[in-house]
């Protein structure tokens, strides 16, 4: 077999897994598509009863909807390799014959998929039973902004995954450590703009905000109060996906080295 051909089996195995095994715990979709969905909702209701323009109501839908793959990407790939660890099957993770690259790939793909068929359960909510309204917009405009959103998000889970198990037991509380200051730095529910010149730093070091704040832009154009022009944020969000992916390949082979030189990487409580 190539090794293009195993390392792809070996991300679908990953991606299959994660999609069945999800399934199985029907808890995990409170909190990764239900109780996102009711901040966004307060936010909308909210911005209605303020008498907040309508454009208003449309940027905490697209925040709230973006809030569930961020959670995915801390709990689902940034904690991962830990619980691995815990479970003793992260060894066989390293003995395996494919990519690293490969597998967290994997992991990344079945993550999206999942938390995009639980978003679905956030546009019923949003455009449905809300009746937020949006203007004619660009759908491939759309999907490739939201394309590289994903890419470089999922790319930051991947750097996640290898430093939360450096950090060992601290990986869970990096997780809930995490989760708020990231949405308030991302602009989730109000326009990134707000924040001044915090808000283009975080812009650049967490691509959850420059992507919403790019989705608003195709979606409402002025309405949107961006941070800057889109053709900008998606020059941004292309280099993020490059580095945070290049960061992933380094922050990996380095476990790798220090499992083969220590020998002590998989042994749990470590």
């Amino acid at each position: 077999m190539s090794t293009v051909a195993l390392n792809l089996r070996a991300t679908w195995g990953r991606t299959y897994g994660r999609l069945v095994g999800s399934f199985r715990e029907p808890t995990w979709l409170i909190t990764d598509a239900i109780l996102p969905n009711l901040g966004m909702l307060a936010f909308v209701m909210l911005y209605r009863a303020l008498g907040a323009p309508r454009s208003f109501e449309t940027l905490a839908v697209v925040g709230g909807l973006l809030a569930t793959y961020w959670i995915n990407v801390l709990w689902g790939m940034g904690a991962q390799f830990y619980w691995e660890k815990q479970s003793g099957q992260l060894q066989l993770y390293f003995v395996a014959p494919c990519s690293r690259m490969a597998i967290l790939s994997g992991m990344a793909l079945g993550g999206f998929l999942l938390t995009t068929a639980r978003s679905a359960f956030g546009l019923f909510l949003g455009f449905v039973v809300v009746g937020v309204r949006v203007e004619p917009f660009s759908l491939p405009a759309l999907l490739g902004v939201f394309a590289l959103t994903m890419i470089a998000l999922y790319a930051l889970g991947m750097v996640m995954a290898s430093l939360f198990l450096l950090w060992g037991r601290e990986a869970y509380h990096l997780s809930n450590a995490l989760y708020q200051p990231v949405q308030f730095l991302s602009g989730l529910y109000f326009p990134l703009k707000t924040l001044g010149p915090l808000g283009i730093v975080s812009a650049g070091l967490v691509p959850l905000g420059l992507g919403v704040d790019a989705l608003r832009q195709v979606l409402l154009g002025a309405g949107a109060h961006a941070l800057m022009p889109l053709r900008f944020e998606v020059a941004l969000l292309v280099g993020l996906c490059a580095f945070f992916l290049w960061l992933a390949r380094v922050a990996l082979a380095h476990l790798e080295s220090l499992a083969k030189r220590e020998g002590r990487l998989t042994q749990r409580w470590q």
